[in-house]
């Protein structure tokens, strides 16, 4: 049986408000790392972002950093960017699994995040899914990000999520279920 080999992409979609993103990138390789942040700002600008970048150490430290963004910085959506290349120990399952379930959760809490980290076998594959001329995946993880802000504008209107630092002050999870289990206090 053969392959299916041809992919549906969503066109990007448009903004009536400005939308601010923030690149969190780990550019342990470097030169893949170059290629999935050209990717990711190239998408990003054709739909009218903003950009700021920021590196973190490794693909690990990318949530902390999204998450800590969230909490104390104004963005509408991240994009998460790394790669991650199998090795001879166990420890590249430990990064992407560890990393990849620190963006879900991160996304579950409701900040809109794009995963462009690349989980692969060998560098060969690597460069392949991050060359913006081939499968750009920073610019599909960029992409990923404008579609959920797109859908979290929809379903809010254009003001700026609750949460995380934002409109009415730090909340966390224990003062959202307190407050909906009417235990909270103050």
């Amino acid at each position: 049986m053969a392959a299916l080999t041809e992919h549906y992409t969503l066109p990007v979609p448009a903004f009536d408000a400005p939308v601010r993103l923030l690149i969190v990138v780990a550019p342990y390789y470097r030169a893949i790392a170059d290629d999935l942040i050209a990717g990711a700002r190239a998408a990003a600008e054709g739909a009218g972002a903003t950009i700021d970048l920021i590196e973190v150490p490794g693909a690990l430290e990318i949530p902390t950093a999204i998450a800590m963004a969230g909490r104390l910085a104004q963005y509408d959506g991240y994009v998460a960017l790394g790669c991650v290349i199998r090795g001879e120990t166990t420890h590249y399952d430990t990064v992407c699994n560890d990393s990849s379930r620190g963006l879900t959760l991160l996304g579950l809490q409701g900040l809109c995040i794009g995963n462009g980290i690349l989980t692969v076998e060998n560098m060969d594959q690597a460069v392949v899914r991050a060359d913006p001329q081939d499968q750009n995946k920073g610019g599909g993880a960029a992409a990923a990000a404008l579609h959920l802000i797109a859908l979290q504008r929809r379903w809010s209107g254009t003001r700026r999520p609750v949460g995380f630092g934002r409109d009415e002050g730090p909340r966390d999870v224990i003062r959202l279920a307190g407050e909906l289990d009417g235990s909270a206090q103050g």
